[in-house]
């Protein structure tokens, strides 16, 4: 599943949309961030409700593909720009962490 096929699953809105559309190979969720250094899975997708430029430094270093926001949290702009100098995508929904990783294990099991 690409980042866009799951974007439109998830029915999440792309925040950032200068990316290339690959296929996503897991996720990981968490908002603690050095947790996230430690285990996430490279080409994979961030979920967290971690909305700053923060994350982005740490999604680049570990090679993650796709940052989606949960609970509709606000974007800042230096976070926007962050991704799109690493070229990876943003998208937002309003579910919650627990519910997004169930659906998108669901699509890309």
């Amino acid at each position: 599943m690409t980042i866009k096929e799951a974007a439109a699953a998830l029915n999440a809105e792309i925040c950032q949309d200068q990316f290339e559309d690959v296929e996503i190979s897991g996720a990981y969720t968490s908002d603690l961030l050095s947790d996230v250094i430690a285990h996430a899975k490279d080409g994979g997708a961030l979920i967290t409700i971690q909305a700053h430029k923060n994350t982005v430094a740490v999604a680049a270093l570990v090679n993650i593909s796709v940052i989606v926001i949960c609970n509709s949290r606000p974007l800042t702009d230096d976070m926007l720009e962050a991704a799109k100098d690493e070229g990876i995508a943003i998208i937002r929904t309003k579910e919650n962490q627990f519910t997004v990783s169930g659906k998108l294990w669901e699509l890309i099991k």
